[in-house]
């Protein structure tokens, strides 16, 4: 799809895995493009509302639990629904949900698609009671032969989006499994997030839990509460998305009960998905013209010992996971952190502006380890990056889960806040032979009087030289070079710090070279 059609409408969430079950975001961009605009009366359904309460919802999820499994069978003519369908079936202008309200929170929905087949039942909460909102094929304006008015008055809705004031873009929207995503400050998408992540770097075997019911409570101008039932083969869950649109970003407030149906061999929690093809150290035989072209670039954890680890984002060979484990740490996330427009040049769909996604777990999360995941790609249309966190207790059947957690989607270059050096670029090349190769990492923010040594390590090759030193005439830029010689076709793991004694200066870097 042309970055120019992309830029038009808002990507729906997935994530792509080669050989498995897959929701193709990108596949389905018109969704949110397409839609949207519903008074609140004209969508109440006529039955009576009944009380509603976090309480209950965690009582539904734990009932849901002991009974098997059933999937949400796909609505008879959504397969008809494809993109231009999608783009041609516009939402009415008058028909938003709170739209006669002040402030950012206006709702538009979804119709049914061919990549979104699957209804969902919302409701709205009012004072304790909810009551459900009823699909209207009307509230659609389509051509006559449009498959979207086609689907009839049962069809149940795909998903929704909040709208900001200006309604000229939507901040937060769920739309397919269980993927949420918001923009950045700049009103640019890139990544996503979901609940749950199960067996994600398993071959074969992940499963795609989704979001079955929601119920949405406007809390003031610019905030919303998102609830939110899960269900899946292995897991229920009940969720409770508190989120709130501000000047550095939306911020949501997340608790969740989850009720495993059975063992799950890699749980994985507080879940972000992105994609990554390549930047300036990665560029190959068949990239596109523009110099750099991801969603997020690296991949940041917070240890509860006030180390930041940097992990660089590559688009390797083979799948890949990498591992690091951690006992409370602080947070973590996927980081957009190159923010120049001239290392992408994209007029269209403006990568430099996409946001940064940051977890703050709210309660400690004890030992486990936050994992990365990544598999080739050729393209930008393809989510290949996932990353969360997964505990060291295996998830028992019938043991309830409890979690909270904080996201941030944000412009930040640092969402750790340790005042390190943080990595500002990385660059590979040949080294002085053809054998061997050189990895250079530069920081910014290395204090101007400071003189730090180059600390680094590396696993599966040799370590041939090493420097570092500050840039000539660039305040604050410190470059550390590295020649190193790896088996033909091997990988070799480095890492590398900047400290001075026992006092670190910058992040710990770890990149896999060649992978």
């Amino acid at each position: 799809m042309s970055p120019w059609i992309q830029a038009l409408a808002l990507p729906v969430m997935a994530f792509m895995k080669h050989g498995m079950t897959h929701i193709d975001r990108r596949a389905m961009i018109a969704a949110t493009g397409a839609a949207l605009l519903v008074p609140t009366a004209a969508l109440r359904a006529q039955s009576q509302a009944t009380p509603f309460s976090w309480e209950r919802l965690v009582a539904m999820a734990q009932k849901q639990a002991r009974a098997p499994y059933a999937e949400t069978p796909l609505y008879p003519g959504a397969d008809k629904v494809d993109y231009d369908a999608l783009h041609r079936a516009r939402f009415r202008d008058d028909r938003t949900l709170w739209g006669d309200l002040p402030g950012d929170t206006g709702v538009r929905f979804f119709p049914l698609s061919r990549n979104a087949a699957q209804p969902v039942t919302i409701a709205i909460v009012d004072k304790g009671r909810a009551t459900p909102l009823r699909y209207d094929p009307s509230m659609f304006d389509a051509p006559a032969d449009s498959p979207v008015g086609a689907l009839g008055p049962d069809a149940g809705f795909a998903g929704f989006r909040i709208m900001n004031a200006a309604r000229d873009s939507d901040w937060l929207s769920f739309l397919g499994a269980s993927y949420f995503r918001a923009p950045s400050p700049q009103k640019q998408f890139g990544l996503s997030a979901r609940a749950i992540a199960i067996n994600t770097s398993l071959p074969g075997k992940e499963e795609f839990p989704r979001f079955t019911h929601f119920w949405l409570e406007r809390t003031g101008n610019n905030s919303v509460i998102i609830y939110a039932l899960l269900d899946g083969a292995s897991i229920t869950g009940a969720f409770r998305f508190v989120s709130s649109l501000g000047q550095d970003g939306v911020r949501q407030d997340i608790s969740a009960a989850l009720f495993p149906r059975r063992a799950i061999t890699e749980l994985g929690l507080m879940p972000m998905t992105s994609m990554f093809w390549y930047d300036q150290a990665n560029r190959t035989k068949g990239t596109d013209w523009r110099p750099e072209i991801h969603d997020s670039d690296m991949l940041s954890i917070a240890s509860a010992d006030g180390t930041a680890h940097c992990r660089p984002l590559v688009n390797p060979s083979t799948p890949l996971v990498s591992a690091f484990a951690e006992r409370n740490p602080k947070g973590f996330g996927l980081l957009q952190r190159d923010r120049n427009f001239d290392h992408y040049q994209d007029d269209g769909v403006y990568y430099d502006r996409r946001p940064s996604l940051w977890a703050t777990p709210s309660r400690p999360l004890g030992a486990g380890q936050a994992r990365l995941y990544t598999f080739p790609t050729d393209s930008e249309y393809t989510d290949n990056v996932a990353a969360y966190w997964t505990p060291d207790a295996a998830p028992v059947s019938g043991k309830r889960i409890d979690l909270a957690y904080r996201l941030d989607w944000s412009a930040s270059l640092s969402p750790a806040s340790t005042g390190l050096a943080i990595v500002n670029n990385v660059w590979r090349g040949q080294g002085d032979q053809p054998d061997r190769d050189r990895l250079v990492i530069d920081f910014t923010g290395v204090p101007r009087d400071a003189k730090p040594d180059l600390w680094a390590d590396i696993k599966g090759g040799t370590l041939l030289k090493q420097a570092g030193y500050p840039v000539l005439g660039q305040d604050g830029l410190y470059r550390t070079v590295l020649d190193v010689k790896r088996p033909q076709g091997a990988s070799a793991d480095i890492r590398l710090q900047l400290r001075s004694g026992n006092r670190a200066f910058s992040e710990y870097v770890h990149y896999p070279l060649g992978a």
